[in-house]
């Protein structure tokens, strides 16, 4: 019998309330790093770039570069870990050893503001979300999910043993060469990813920018309510704008951004099976995180989780 995600929010909230992952790390997240830094990006962008969306091809419209904002001064890097030899540590120490069936694997990306560490936009809301996420997942639907963080380069070629990718605030995103090598050919050998959190035109034009480079000659198109991710597991009859936890709170507006409705695209391959999710003028990743704050409102968090099981569910199985 599926669970209501009302009622697996409230069996979770006991676990999250008595200290597992409200407090932003685990016992696991001490011994992690997020990832080594990506390569410096290549200088300069190809000449004739181009981008398009809402159902166009990206070759067809004209691109506007987005305009880069004033340099913020270098941050120091962090020392460097092998995260991939701290999961495998943590995989063999479970009982039967062995690797999990599904893992929460969140991108890496270089953006504009040359962040390495958890400052950078692809942190955003990390790990706490991430957390969480796995907790109500794993009560909602039987899979054997990894409960730790695992954020991973896009130029790792590890990468692709994880099938399932969540990248967010991508508005600033602005990926090197090899980062974009390494999505493509991750994507070409079906991996799925999902991405949240990124408001506005200028953002959905940088995005598609970015798209363009890693899958030439794919369009963007809007996924309609009647497509199966709408209903994996759970049946979405409407696409809401979820808000960040400071305007949940006080009651709105949900958006962060004039005019901003949300709506969902998607990229799909050549048997028309979804490749990206774009999830755009929301923020389920906040809806993940403050699931457990009485004064964020449920209808929001249990929308949030909804997408999120039906987005794993459809990626794990096509």
């Amino acid at each position: 019998m599926r669970l209501p995600v009302s009622k697996a929010l409230a069996l979770a909230a006991v676990t999250l309330l008595a200290g597992v992952s409200l407090a932003g790390v685990s016992p696991r997240s001490s011994e992690r790093s997020p990832g080594a830094p990506a390569p410096d990006r290549a200088e300069g962008r190809p000449s004739g770039a181009t981008s398009g969306f809402f159902g166009m091809p990206m070759a067809a419209l004209p691109q506007a570069r987005p305009q880069e904002p004033p340099q913020e001064p270098a941050q120091e890097r962090p020392q460097e870990v092998d995260a991939r030899s701290l999961l495998n540590e943590a995989n063999a120490a479970r009982p039967g050893g062995g690797y999990r069936e599904y893992y929460f694997t969140r991108a890496i990306y270089s953006d504009y503001r040359g962040g390495w560490g958890r400052r950078a936009r692809w942190a955003t809301d990390y790990p706490k979300a991430d957390y969480q996420f796995l907790v109500v997942l794993n009560r909602l639907i039987g899979i054997d999910a990894y409960e730790g963080e695992n954020a991973v380069r896009l130029d790792d070629p590890q990468i692709r043993r994880f099938p399932f990718l969540y990248a967010l605030e991508v508005a600033r995103m602005d990926l090197t060469d090899e980062e974009v090598r390494g999505l493509r050919d991750y994507l070409e050998a079906g991996g799925f990813l999902v991405i949240d959190d990124f408001w506005g035109q200028d953002a959905i034009r940088n995005l598609a920018y970015q798209l363009n480079r890693v899958l030439p000659g794919r369009t963007i198109r809007e996924v309609p309510l009647e497509h199966p991710l709408f209903n994996a597991v759970y049946d979405i009859e409407e696409i809401r704008q979820v808000p960040n936890v400071r305007q949940g709170r006080s009651g709105g507006p949900t958006m962060e951004c004039w005019g901003c409705e949300p709506r969902v695209f998607g990229i799909f391959d050549d048997r028309d099976r979804l490749m990206v999710v774009i999830n755009w003028n929301t923020d389920l990743g906040d809806a993940w995180e403050w699931a457990e704050d009485p004064w964020y409102p449920l209808q929001y968090s249990t929308h949030a989780y909804e997408m999120g099981v039906n987005m794993v569910v459809y990626g794990m199985s096509h």
